[in-house]
């Protein structure tokens, strides 16, 4: 039995299929992952990501300890609420974690206060990092083990959660701006998922997670597991740790080279000298997305293969329901063209290079 959130009575009682999920006990599906998918991108979808890693970094020098860890740079945060999407790097690189930052204080307060989510299964590993560098530092690492954490997405998922909330969460979610987090009433409340839709991604205590999740059940936002979350993340090309990236990976070649903050030139966060040697050197590989309209399944670890140039891989690929093909992301040699072939079951068929994301808000977005 691995760990249970604290709607794990709510996920049994809906007939969920569940799964280990790094260690969880976790929702795959509660009977059609591609019906789940669907109410996403139409109307409203839940999902408990409580397995998710709470990080709370304060003190004096917080700001300064952030801008040492984090390949972006949380001095861009010059609202409260702000968040920041990063990488977490180690000497070489690679990507030890991907994660959100939020800037919990006004800037330049004399107390710093930031909030860092970082994934479930690098959470171990993340914490003795973090802990790590932070030796140099007027800071303390605090985790939020008892806050459960709910993922409202869709077109719809606002006015939902505004019907079943207080009147004074219900007004800062209706004046809430993307990508921005604020507290109400014990909740932190941010305008941020993991879908390509609007929505919001809700800190509560656990203890009022039932509750919350009921009211949303009866407003008609429809509860949605992992299978429907990986899915809609693919066709946002939103990149999945593990499989697009990891520590031996650099984000130069895993499609987040625009979350690299190279300015101030003096700003010394770990791994900025060995991708400024990879830069000096050109990048050999980069991501990119496929597309294949014809009959078959693009799946990871798939070879490739661009003529004249070599080999690359699939890393995240599957059916996508909004769009009724196969797409998936690549990191391929960087020389690639607009087309390529993928072996498929031992045949290979040619498939379209793409600059992802494949949807954003229930529309197609590449020709």
């Amino acid at each position: 039995m691995g760990h249970k959130t604290a709607l794990y009575e709510q996920h049994h009682a809906l007939g969920a299929k569940l799964v280990d999920f790094s260690g969880w006990d976790m929702p795959l599906h509660y009977g059609s992952q591609v019906e789940e998918h669907h109410k996403v991108r139409q109307s409203a979808g839940m999902f408990d990501v409580s397995h998710m890693t709470v990080v709370d970094v304060s003190g004096a020098q917080a700001r300064s300890y952030l801008r040492h860890l984090l390949a972006n740079d949380v001095a861009l945060l010059r609202q409260k609420g702000k968040a920041l999407y990063s990488g977490m790097l180690n000497e070489k690189g690679g990507v030890i974690d991907d994660l959100i930052v939020y800037l919990m204080t006004e800037p330049d307060s004399s107390g710093e206060w930031y909030r860092v989510v970082v994934n479930c299964g690098t959470r171990d590993k993340d914490l003795l990092w973090m802990a790590d560098q932070a030796v140099r530092f007027d800071v303390t690492l605090t985790e939020q083990p008892d806050l459960a954490m709910i993922a409202v997405q869709g077109p719809k998922a606002r006015q939902r959660v505004e019907q079943v909330v207080s009147e004074s969460r219900a007004r800062l979610i209706s004046e809430l701006k993307p990508f921005v987090g604020q507290e109400s009433e014990g909740w932190f409340i941010a305008r941020t998922g993991y879908t390509g839709e609007d929505g919001l991604e809700i800190m509560l205590p656990e203890e009022e997670a039932a509750d919350f999740w009921q009211h949303l059940l009866d407003a008609g936002v429809a509860p949605c597991g992992l299978g429907a979350r990986d899915t809609l993340r693919l066709e946002a090309g939103m990149n999945l740790y593990g499989s697009d990236m990891d520590e031996s990976v650099s984000p130069l070649a895993a499609g987040m080279g625009w979350t690299i903050a190279w300015e101030p030139a003096e700003r010394d966060f770990v791994g900025r000298a060995a991708l400024e040697a990879q830069k000096a050197d050109g990048v050999a590989e980069r991501q990119v997305g496929l597309v294949l309209t014809e009959r078959g399944v693009l799946r990871s670890h798939q070879k490739v293969v661009v003529d004249g140039l070599g080999e690359g891989e699939i890393t995240s690929g599957s059916f996508s329901p909004t769009l009724g093909h196969s797409i998936a992301l690549a990191r391929v040699p960087a020389g690639i063209g607009s087309d390529a072939e993928v072996e498929v079951r031992g045949k290979r068929v040619r498939v379209q290079v793409v600059k992802p994301p494949f949807v954003r808000h229930g529309e197609k977005v590449f020709s």
